[in-house]
C-alpha cells in the first residue's frame, strides 16, 4: 500500500508539472587560460538575458542550472575576452579564455594590491591605452601624451626646449608652496620627477628678479620614461581615489604599466618614424622706417650739446639702417634664431612571447631629435626587459627593468638680469647689425647690447645627461585555496636610480664674458646628482564568496619607501685659456644639496561586492616619515566609497538601449609633505679674515610644521546605452587642502624675514564630464568619438596670516596674490581703480574651462585619428612684450589698437602704463589646438606572404603631427609657457622663453 501510494504521487507530479521536470538542465564545465592551460578561477557565468548566474571555483569548475536548452551563457573575467556560447546540450563545456588588452583597460585600481572592473568603480579614474599614448601620434615625452585626452588634468609646457619641461596638475591647485605634481609609479616603482637646476644663475643673475632655482629651464625627469614601453596609464585624480598612497598623493597619482609578453609564438615589432620639427609661431619684425629708427634713438634734451649728441647718435643708426636696407642685408634675427627645422628620428624594436611557464617582453628605442634652435636637441636610448615566470601553480614572479641614457642640449633661455640669455638678447638686437662670424670664425661684439646672440647660440653649451635604471619585482603566492575563499601574499620591490650630469660652458671668448665688458672671463658649471629611491611592500589579500554571490575582499599590508638625492654643483669662473675643467679656473665655488627621507606605513581595506549591484569599500592608510616634525607619529588617511549599479537589479527594465546606470560616491584623504628645509633652519657658511662661520638665510623653519592634508568628496554617475556604444560620465568634486603651508613674514628683529607656518585652507570645486560614442560600426567602417569637459575653481577659504603677493615680479607688472575669499591663482597689480587691498584684480591663471575632442575613423585598412584641445580663459603675465617694447623691437610696436585715445602705438602705450597700471601685461591665454593627428594605412600581411616565409602579420604606413593647428590671440609665441618651471601653481609668467614647436613625422611599422 505504501509503495502504491508513492508511485501514485509520482505519476500525479509528472502529469501536473511536466514542464519543470523536463526543462531544467544542469550545465557544468571548466574555465581555463587558452595560452597557458592553467585554471582561471572566479569566472562570472550568467545565462544571457536573465539574472541567473554563478561563479567558477578555485579549480575553474562551474555548475549552473537553466530552465531549458538551447540557451546562451556569458563568461566574463577581468583581463580576458568576454565569451558568449550557445549551449544546445548538457555535455561538460570547457571555456578557454584569451587575454585581452582591451579588457585590461576596463580595470582600475582599488588598493595597493588589487583592482576592480571599471563598471564597479566608485571613482572617475581616467585610463589611456598604448594606442592612445604613442600608437597614433608619438609624443616628445611621456607627459606630453596626456594633453586633452581626459577630464581633470591641466597639462602645460614650461618651455619648448627639447627633452621636456611640462607640468601636470590634477583637479586644480593642491598647494601654494609645496609639491603640485602627481606621484608617478611605474610597474610598482616610485619614480622621481625632479627638475634640477644647472646653476646658470651665475651668468643670468635671474635671482635678482626672482627665484634662481627654478628659472634655469631644466627638464623634469618623467621625460626619461619611454612612451613606446607603456601598455596603459591610469590617473587617480584626487584623494578620494589616491588615498591608498597616503602622504604623497595629494596632487594625484599616475600609475604606469609597461608592456608584457604573452604566451605563444614570439612576435617581433619594428617601427621607424622620421620627420622634422619647426617653430609653432614667429612674431615677426617691427616694420622699421628711417623716421621710426630716428625716433627710437633720439632723446630730446634742453642741453644743446646733449641734444646734438643724441641727434648724431640717432642719425648714425638711421645711416646703418638705410645702408643695410638698401643692400638687402636686414637680418630677421628671430627667424635666424628659431627658424631651424630640426630633424627627428625615432627607432623602436621589440619582441615578446614565451611559453606556459615563462613570458617575456624586451625592446629598445632610440630617439634623436634636433631643436628649432641650432645646437639644441635631445637624444635618448631606452632598453627594457620584462619577465613573468610561474615556477609552480601557486607562485607567480614578475620582473620589470629598464635602462635609459639621454642627453639634452637645452640652450640658454628664460629670464635674466644680465642681458645675456638668447631671448633677452634677441629683444634688443636690431636687424641692421651684422652679427655673423667672419671667415676666421670671429664674432663681432654687438654695440647695442650685452651679447651677440649668434655667438651665444653657437658657443654656449647647456647639457643634461642622464643614466637611469628602473627595476621592479613582484611575487604573487597563493597561500591558501578552498571552495569559497583564498589567501594570497603579494610582495613588491622597486629601485629607481639615476645619475644626472649638468654641464654649462660659457667660453671666455663670449662678448659678455670679457672682463672689459664686466664679464667673468669664462664660466664652467658642473652639476652631478645621484638619486636613489627604493620601495618595498608586502600585502595579504583574502577573498571570500558566500553562497548568494557576495564577495568580501580584505587586504592588509606594510610599505617602506626610501629617498636619497645628493646634488653637487661646482661653479668655476676665470677660465684658463680654452680650458673648461672647473679646476682650471681662478675661482671656484661648491654647493651641495642632500635630500634624504624614509617613509613607512600600513594599509588595510575591505571591499564588499553584492552581486555587482552594490560595491562598497572602506580603507585606511597610516604613514610616518622622517620628513615629519615627529618622525614616529603616524598620520592616518581614510577612504570610503560606494557604487550602485542599478542595471544589475532585478527591477531594472532590461532593454537593448540601456547598458549601465551607476551612481557613485567616494571620500578620501591624502597628504603633502612640507618642502625641503621647512622643518629646520638652514645656514650658509662664510669666511672673513680667514675665519669660518655660519650665517642665516633669512628663513626660519619649524619642527612643529604639519603636512598639508587634502580631503576630497567625489560624486558621480556613469551611464551607457546601445551595448556600450554611447557612454556618459559625470563627476562633481569638492577638494579641501587644510594645514596649508606658507612662508609668512615675521619681525626682522628675530634675525629672519620669513618663516614656514601652517596658516590656511584652500578649496577646489569642479565638474568633469565626458561622452564617448561609436556612431558607426560596420564591417568596413568604424567611427568613434569622445568629448571631455572640465571646470575647476579654487578659493582661499581661510588665511591665518596677512595677504601677500607671490609668484611673479611684483605688482607693477602683475603678480599672484594669496588672499582670503579669493582664487589661489588670481592675478593683481597696481591700477587706477584699486580695491580695498590696494590692488586691482586683472585676471586668473585658472582656465574658465577646458575641453578635449578626439575621434578615430577606421575605414577598411585606413585609420584616421585626431585630438583637439580647447582651453578657454586663464591669463598669463606677458613680460616678453614689455621687454621688446622697452627696446623698440615689438612686432606690433606701431599698431594702434590698445590705446583708448587711438593715438599711441601698442609699444609706446604699454610702456606708458609701466608704473601706473599692470593691465596691459596680463593677457588672455586661451587657445584651440590640433594636438594630435594621425593617418595610417595598414597593409595586410597576406601581401607579403612571399617575404620572410610569410611571417609578416602587418605593415603600417602613415603620417602624424603634433600641434599642427594653433589658434590664439595671445601676443607672444605661445600662451602655454611658464618662467618658473613645473612645480608650483604660479604658471603662466613669461620672460622670453624657448618657443614651442610642432612636429611632422612619417611612419613605417612592421609586425612579424
Amino acid at each position: 500500500m505504501k509503495q502504491f501510494s508513492l508511485s501514485y504521487f509520482k505519476v500525479i507530479f509528472l502529469l501536473l508539472f511536466p514542464s519543470i521536470l523536463l526543462s531544467q538542465e544542469v550545465l557544468t564545465g571548466k574555465t581555463i587560460n587558452e595560452a597557458t592551460g592553467q585554471v582561471v578561477p572566479f569566472v562570472n557565468v550568467v545565462e544571457k538575458g536573465t539574472s541567473n548566474g554563478t561563479t567558477s571555483d578555485f579549480e575553474g569548475n562551474y555548475e549552473i542550472t537553466v530552465e531549458s536548452l538551447p540557451t546562451t551563457l556569458v563568461f566574463s573575467y577581468l583581463g580576458f575576452e568576454t565569451q558568449e556560447i550557445n549551449v544546445t546540450d548538457n555535455s561538460p563545456l570547457t571555456v578557454r579564455f584569451v587575454e585581452s588588452a582591451a579588457a585590461l583597460d576596463e580595470v582600475v585600481v582599488t588598493g595597493l594590491a588589487t583592482s576592480i572592473k571599471r563598471e564597479n568603480a566608485a571613482n572617475a579614474v581616467a585610463s589611456l591605452s598604448a594606442d592612445e599614448i604613442s600608437g597614433r601620434t608619438p609624443p616628445p615625452t611621456l607627459d606630453g601624451a596626456l594633453y586633452g585626452k581626459f577630464a581633470g588634468a591641466t597639462v602645460s609646457a614650461n618651455s619648448g626646449a627639447p627633452g621636456g619641461g611640462l607640468s601636470v596638475k590634477l583637479r586644480g591647485a593642491t598647494s601654494i608652496q609645496g609639491n603640485t605634481q602627481p606621484l608617478y609609479i611605474v610597474d610598482g616603482v616610485y619614480i622621481d620627477n625632479s627638475s634640477i637646476a644647472a646653476g646658470l644663475n651665475v651668468v643670468s643673475a635671474a635671482a635678482a628678479g626672482g627665484s634662481a632655482s627654478n628659472q634655469d629651464n631644466p627638464s623634469n625627469r618623467i621625460a626619461d620614461i619611454n612612451p613606446e614601453d607603456i601598455a596603459n596609464i591610469e590617473i587617480l585624480k584626487g584623494a578620494s581615489a589616491a588615498a591608498i598612497y597616503g602622504s604623497r598623493a595629494a596632487a594625484g597619482v599616475v600609475i604606469i604599466t609597461t608592456k608584457r609578453g604573452k604566451a605563444g609564438e614570439t612576435k617581433f615589432n619594428f617601427s621607424q618614424a622620421t620627420g622634422w620639427t619647426e617653430v609653432t609661431n614667429l612674431l615677426g619684425q617691427r616694420n622699421y622706417t628711417e623716421d621710426r629708427v630716428f625716433d627710437l634713438f633720439y632723446s630730446a634734451s634742453e642741453d644743446p650739446v646733449a641734444d646734438q649728441a643724441s641727434r648724431d647718435a640717432a642719425n648714425a643708426q638711421v645711416a646703418l639702417f638705410s645702408q643695410a636696407r638698401d643692400s638687402g642685408n636686414l637680418v630677421d634675427y628671430e627667424e635666424e634664431l628659431f627658424g631651424e627645422k630640426g630633424l627627428i628620428s625615432i627607432t623602436n624594436f621589440s619582441m615578446s612571447g614565451g611559453g606556459e611557464k615563462t613570458k617575456f617582453f624586451t625592446g629598445i628605442t632610440h630617439n634623436d631629435e634636433n631643436g628649432i634652435v641650432l645646437n639644441t636637441g635631445y637624444k635618448k636610448t631606452s632598453l627594457r626587459l620584462n619577465l613573468d615566470h610561474r615556477p609552480t601553480d601557486f607562485i607567480k614572479l614578475g620582473l620589470s627593468s629598464s635602462y635609459i641614457h639621454s642627453s639634452s642640449n637645452r640652450g640658454f633661455f628664460n629670464n635674466d638680469n644680465s642681458g645675456t640669455t638668447l631671448g633677452v638678447s634677441l629683444v634688443s638686437t636690431f636687424p641692421w647689425y651684422d652679427l655673423f662670424p667672419n671667415e676666421d670664425g670671429v664674432y663681432p661684439d654687438y654695440a647695442l647690447g650685452a651679447s651677440n646672440i649668434l655667438q651665444t647660440r653657437d658657443l654656449v653649451r647647456n647639457n643634461e645627461t642622464v643614466n637611469r635604471f628602473i627595476i621592479g619585482g613582484t611575487a604573487n603566492i597563493d597561500l591558501y585555496k578552498a571552495e569559497s575563499s583564498s589567501l594570497e601574499l603579494i610582495l613588491r620591490g622597486g629601485l629607481d636610480f639615476y645619475g644626472l650630469k649638468t654641464r654649462a660652458i660659457f667660453p671666455k671668448a663670449l662678448q659678455f664674458q670679457k672682463p672689459s665688458n664686466g664679464g667673468l672671463n669664462g664660466v664652467a658649471v658642473q652639476g652631478d646628482t645621484q638619486n636613489k629611491n627604493y620601495n618595498l611592500s608586502g600585502f595579504l589579500v583574502h577573498n571570500y564568496f558566500t553562497d548568494n554571490n557576495i564577495n568580501f575582499r580584505t587586504q592588509a599590508g606594510l610599505t617602506r619607501e626610501y629617498f636619497d638625492r645628493n646634488t653637487q654643483l661646482i661653479t668655476a669662473t676665470g677660465l684658463v685659456a680654452s680650458e673648461t675643467n672647473v679646476d682650471q679656473a681662478a675661482n671656484t665655488g661648491v654647493d651641495q644639496t642632500r635630500l634624504r627621507q624614509e617613509d613607512s606605513g600600513f594599509f588595510v581595506q575591505e571591499e564588499v561586492n553584492y552581486q555587482d549591484r552594490i560595491i562598497a569599500t572602506l580603507g585606511l592608510r597610516g604613514d610616518k616619515s622622517s620628513n615629519n616634525g615627529d618622525a614616529n607619529k603616524l598620520n592616518y588617511y581614510p577612504k570610503a566609497s560606494v557604487a550602485v549599479n542599478f542595471n544589475e537589479f532585478d527591477f531594472w527594465n532590461d532593454s537593448s538601449e540601456w547598458g549601465q546606470f551607476k551612481l557613485r560616491a567616494a571620500y578620501g584623504e591624502a597628504g603633502n609633505f612640507p618642502p625641503f628645509g621647512a622643518l629646520f633652519t638652514s645656514y650658509n657658511t662664510f669666511s672673513t679674515d680667514g675665519l669660518l662661520g655660519i650665517s642665516l638665510i633669512n628663513v626660519q623653519g619649524s619642527k612643529d610644521l604639519k603636512s598639508e592634508r587634502q580631503k576630497e568628496f567625489e560624486f558621480g554617475t556613469d551611464v551607457s546605452f546601445f551595448q556600450n556604444r554611447l557612454n556618459f560620465s559625470g563627476t562633481y568634486y569638492i577638494k579641501t587642502i587644510d594645514d596649508l603651508i606658507l612662508r609668512s613674514a615675521i619681525e626682522p628683529s628675530t634675525g629672519f624675514t620669513t618663516q614656514f607656518v601652517n596658516a590656511g585652507e584652500l578649496q577646489n570645486k569642479g565638474i568633469e564630464l565626458s561622452i564617448d560614442a561609436v556612431p558607426v560600426r560596420t564591417e568596413d567602417l568604424n567611427w568613434s568619438v569622445g568629448v571631455n569637459f572640465f571646470k575647476n575653481t579654487s578659493e582661499i577659504t581661510r588665511l591665518d596670516v596677512d595677504p601677500f603677493n607671490i609668484g611673479a615680479f611684483g605688482a607693477t607688472l602683475g603678480t599672484f596674490r594669496i588672499e582670503e575669499g579669493q582664487s589661489a591663482t588670481q592675478i593683481v597689480g597696481i591700477g587706477t581703480n584699486p580695491g580695498p587691498n590696494g590692488f586691482q584684480k586683472y585676471g586668473d591663471a585658472e582656465p574658465d574651462f577646458q575641453m578635449g575632442f578626439n575621434s578615430q575613423l577606421i575605414y577598411k585598412n585606413f585609420d584616421l585619428s585626431f585630438v583637439w584641445q580647447w582651453k578657454n580663459g586663464g591669463d598669463n603675465i606677458n613680460l616678453t612684450a614689455l621687454l621688446t617694447d622697452l627696446n623698440g623691437t615689438s612686432h606690433d610696436y606701431d599698431t594702434i589698437d590698445l590705446d583708448p585715445s587711438g593715438e599711441l602705438g601698442n609699444g609706446p602705450y604699454r610702456v606708458s602704463q609701466l608704473g601706473s597700471s599692470a593691465e596691459v601685461f596680463v593677457e588672455d591665454a586661451s587657445y584651440l589646438r590640433l594636438r594630435e593627428l594621425g593617418l595610417y594605412y595598414n597593409v595586410p600581411g597576406s601581401v607579403f606572404e612571399n617575404f620572410l616565409g610569410g611571417s609578416i602579420d602587418r605593415v603600417k604606413l602613415g603620417f602624424s603631427g603634433t600641434n599642427l593647428i594653433n589658434i590664439f590671440d595671445y601676443n607672444s609665441y605661445d600662451p602655454e609657457v611658464s618662467n618658473f618651471g613645473s612645480n608650483g601653481i604660479f604658471t603662466g609668467v613669461e620672460v622670453t622663453p624657448f618657443p614651442s614647436s610642432k612636429r611632422y613625422l612619417f611612419h613605417l611599422a612592421v609586425n612579424f
